[in-house]
């Protein structure tokens, strides 16, 4: 009977133990909120984004941009540099893009943008564009 015990204790632990493996390789969702993070879109990049489907202005339309690949969107000219990049879009890379000036996330790009120092809005503007598609 103890045996029976000791195995199926080992077997919980386990189960626990490969519950908090999985969830720990999991990626890491943008922890922020996307109704402040629309406000930080309006004053950091709407002048020259919008997130309307098909809509670029400036810049190109930041509609689906997450998990989609950088310098694809239908009908904006890229700089050379960013289409050879062959970056996706993922959480990850728009955290380290956006957080540094272009002219150091990418070097030749035809965006002009100083980067946002704020961990919180970074997070709350990349929360924002995950619910624009």
């Amino acid at each position: 009977m103890n045996y029976a015990l000791t195995v199926l204790a080992l077997g919980v632990r386990g189960i626990v133990f490969g519950s908090v493996l999985v969830a720990s390789t999991q990626p890491v969702l943008a922890a922020g909120d996307a109704v402040l993070g629309a406000k930080v879109f309006s004053a950091e990049c709407a002048e020259c984004h919008s997130v309307k489907e098909g809509k670029n202005k400036k810049g190109p339309t930041l509609f689906a941009t997450l998990g989609r690949k950088a310098a694809t969107q239908p009908g904006f000219e890229y700089s050379d540099e960013l289409r050879r990049t062959g970056w996706t879009w993922s959480q990850e890379a728009l955290r380290s893009y956006l957080s540094q000036p272009t002219k150091k996330a990418n070097p030749g790009s035809k965006m002009k943008y100083e980067g946002l120092s704020d961990s919180k809005e970074l997070e709350d503007l990349i929360s924002y564009l995950g619910t624009c598609k």
